[in-house]
């Protein structure tokens, strides 16, 4: 595996590319192979095919270095798959020079570096990489026929190049179809993520405090419960803003929800990462504070009561203050968190009896 990771990276854009790479590498070798049994038939010189083999090495070990220098470099992946792509056409108009009577056969390896380049390039550059090699091979062929034509024989290079050009373009085409497909299917796959993402976030959070909804809150408890026992115990609160309904009724909703985005915000702001302030419903709210002594949560309480009492209201009010009550209860044992929940909210209660913006404990 180390091995691996060396020859290929660990990046996986560099894995992919190299992937295509050994596909590639492979394909030229097993040409290579195939034209060294050709010769040793006699059918090809063998001095005319080992520069040419030569050629095809250095091509592969040339694009393997200019692929993991790439990104030092700062070598797009466009330019890169046009480079390999003209040289693979370069390597295939050579072959058809010098294969002889097989020389049809190599033919098809031009449609396989269209094929290839469709990955990396757009349609429109791969049109142009198309173009740019039925442009070389037609003048190859028109070369040969011109000075070699009974090797070569003018109609016969005619009637190939025209098959051939066909085939070259529609090859093109279908895979700048298959392209356009495959970047619609990465652009919806991508909205599809980007919509469940908000899914996910209107499902665990409060649209109008940002703060965690009750459904989130209820699932964090159920954690909280199942965790190990162990270290300080779990202390919640129930928040309560008081006289709330008289800010609506007097400066109207919009206020409202100012009011309970500025005390999220402020509330919020007390807490450790640990800790947990949720939405319960209307203007109450649910704290948890795990690990966290009773003594240690009724000094955050008062203290976040006094953060709340000095927020300023200037355009709804200027006399208005928020305040709130709490009720704080502590887990006692294996006790339900819910159970926990009930006694903060019985004290609650009397921190409103008892006059409203206090914290009371169990």
């Amino acid at each position: 595996m180390r091995f691996v990771d060396l020859v290929f990276g660990l990046e996986p854009r560099m894995r992919r590319m190299l992937r295509y790479w050994v596909a590639t590498a492979c394909l030229y070798g097993f040409f290579v192979l195939l034209m060294l049994l050709y010769s040793s038939k006699g059918l090809v010189s063998r001095d005319s095919l080992l520069p040419l083999a030569a050629y095809t090495i250095s091509i592969v070990v040339a694009s393997y270095a200019l692929i993991r220098s790439s990104n030092r470099l700062g070598i797009a992946p466009t330019t890169l798959a046009t480079l390999q792509g003209l040289l693979g056409i370069g390597c295939n108009i050579w072959g058809y020079s010098i294969a002889g009577p097989l020389r049809g056969a190599t033919l098809m390896g031009l449609m396989v570096v269209v094929v290839f380049c469709t990955f990396a390039l757009r349609p429109g550059q791969t049109l142009r990489l198309a173009v740019a090699g039925l442009a070389g091979l037609g003048a190859t062929m028109w070369w040969h026929q011109a000075y070699d034509p009974l090797h070569y024989p003018p109609g016969v290079e005619a009637v190939t190049f025209a098959i051939m050009a066909a085939c070259s373009l529609a090859v093109t085409f279908l895979t700048g179809e298959m392209s356009k497909l495959r970047a619609r299917l990465k652009e919806q796959k991508a909205e599809l993520e980007k919509a469940l993402g908000t899914i996910r976030t209107l499902a665990t959070v409060d649209e109008l405090t940002g703060l965690a909804n009750r459904r989130h809150m209820n699932e964090a408890l159920g954690r909280e419960q199942r965790r190990a026992p162990g270290g300080r115990p779990t202390c919640v609160a129930l928040l309560d803003i008081d006289h709330f309904k008289r800010i609506n009724d007097l400066h109207g909703h919009a206020a409202g929800d100012d009011v309970l985005r500025l005390f999220a915000r402020t509330a919020r702001s007390r807490l450790r990462g640990t800790d947990m302030l949720a939405r319960w419903g209307g203007e109450e709210f649910l704290l948890m504070l795990p690990d966290t002594d009773p003594i240690d949560a009724a000094a955050l309480l008062e203290r976040m009561r006094a953060d709340v009492a000095a927020i300023a209201l200037p355009d709804i009010d200027p006399t208005l203050r928020i305040t709130f009550s709490a009720g704080l209860a502590t887990r006692r044992g294996g006790e339900a968190l819910t159970d926990t929940v009930n006694r903060a909210d019985k004290v609650l209660y009397q921190a409103k009896a008892a006059g409203r913006n206090r914290v009371v404990a169990a």
